[in-house]
């Protein structure tokens, strides 16, 4: 006996395939309806609600071309004292931070054995010229030779040099002040014993100071010796200390490509070390006027510098941003140099530009700005 289908089956198949035909069609034309409302909000069909910044009117103003660098203070002249030849302290004639004079006795060692060798030399160099004196007399009546005469001669040159030589080697026991100026502090004390090139103290003239400072070779042909330099210190917050070129060197580092600079500071009533760190800001060219920006701005990216430009329209309708390529220069704290793209007195997006694009309507806001100092002081909150 044949077993026949059920009519039931059947239908049941013919509308899984309607509903399964029914729902593509359904995902298909949602897909569709989303593409086109996306396509109908990206080309302006629904309105943007206006994006707040804070915007600045672009000026001209006097750019005074500088360049900031860093340097080391150094003493006009500066050493460290030292001890020629060995012996014991006997006085340390000098306390730490004493102005010294040049010449002023520093260290006395012992010499007990230089003057005694001294003494010696004196006697033998008197008898030598005492027996000089007697042979010329012989020999100016013929009783000696002039041979004999020569090698007195000789004897007395040769004792001269010796009683010379133990007059520095005494002198060498009394170490003095090579130039005027600030002495440090010392480690040194009576009765110690020293060897040669030990180190007594730092003898510093701490009121002619010099900064030293690096510039890169592109300037070469903008230092000259006289220019002014300002200086700044992490001590002295607030003040500018002025200095003045005084040389150069004859030549550009190979391994950096920079010249070292030598300026010369104005005498200054504050008290400034040797090896204190310096903020040098050199000007150089005359000013000129250009228009600047706040770099908070500006968007720099590899296909170029963009800004967005305020566009004020007519009627009640809010303004919007438009975006527009810039040439940028040189900075200057904040502040930077626009070459080309913008004219005096458009209005330019400084904050809040990363939620903008071309056509997008803006509504302006006076507070937080960017700061625009060309020399700012960054203060910790």
């Amino acid at each position: 006996m044949t077993v026949q289908p059920a009519p039931s089956l059947k239908k049941r198949l013919i509308l899984m395939g309607a509903l399964m035909t029914l729902l593509v069609g359904g995902l298909v034309g949602f897909n569709l309806f989303k593409r086109a409302m996306m396509q109908k909000y990206l080309t302006g069909g629904a309105a943007h609600p206006p994006q707040v910044v804070t915007t600045q009117i672009i000026q001209r103003t006097n750019w005074q071309p500088s360049f900031d660098t860093i340097g080391s203070l150094r003493a006009a002249r500066g050493v460290q004292i030292s001890v020629e030849v060995p012996g014991l302290v006997r006085q340390v004639a000098f306390k730490a931070g004493d102005e010294v004079q040049a010449g002023q006795t520093l260290v006395e060692m012992v010499d007990d054995a230089e003057r005694a060798a001294l003494q010696t030399q004196a006697a033998g160099l008197e008898l030598a010229r005492l027996t000089l004196k007697r042979d010329e007399a012989q020999y100016a009546v013929h009783a000696i030779s002039q041979a004999q005469l020569e090698v007195d001669r000789a004897d007395v040159d040769s004792r001269t040099a010796q009683r010379d030589q133990a007059l520095a080697l005494l002198a060498k026991k009394k170490v003095t002040a090579p130039f005027a100026g600030q002495m440090g502090i010392t480690m040194v004390n009576p009765g110690q014993y020293l060897n040669p090139g030990d180190k007594i103290a730092t003898l510093q003239t701490v009121h002619q100071l010099l900064v030293d400072f690096n510039l890169p070779q592109q300037f070469l042909g903008r230092i000259n010796v006289g220019q002014s330099v300002h200086l700044s210190f992490e001590a002295w917050p607030g003040k500018t200390f002025a200095a003045r070129v005084v040389a150069r060197n004859p030549e550009v580092d190979a391994a950096t490509r920079n010249v070292q600079v030598e300026a010369r500071l104005e005498p200054v009533a504050v008290s400034l070390l040797p090896g204190a760190f310096a903020h040098v800001t050199w000007d150089y060219g005359q000013a000129e006027p250009h228009l600047t920006l706040p770099q908070s701005a500006i968007a720099f990216n590899p296909y170029g510098a963009t800004v967005f430009v305020v566009r004020h329209e007519t009627g009640r309708t809010p303004p919007k941003a438009q975006q527009v390529f810039i040439t940028t220069g040189a900075t200057r704290g904040d502040q930077i140099a626009v070459l080309s793209g913008l004219e005096a007195g458009d209005e330019v997006v400084t904050s809040g530009q990363l939620k903008l694009k071309s056509g997008i309507p803006v509504a302006i806001s006076t507070t937080a700005a960017p700061p625009f100092a060309a020399a700012p002081t960054p203060q910790e909150q």
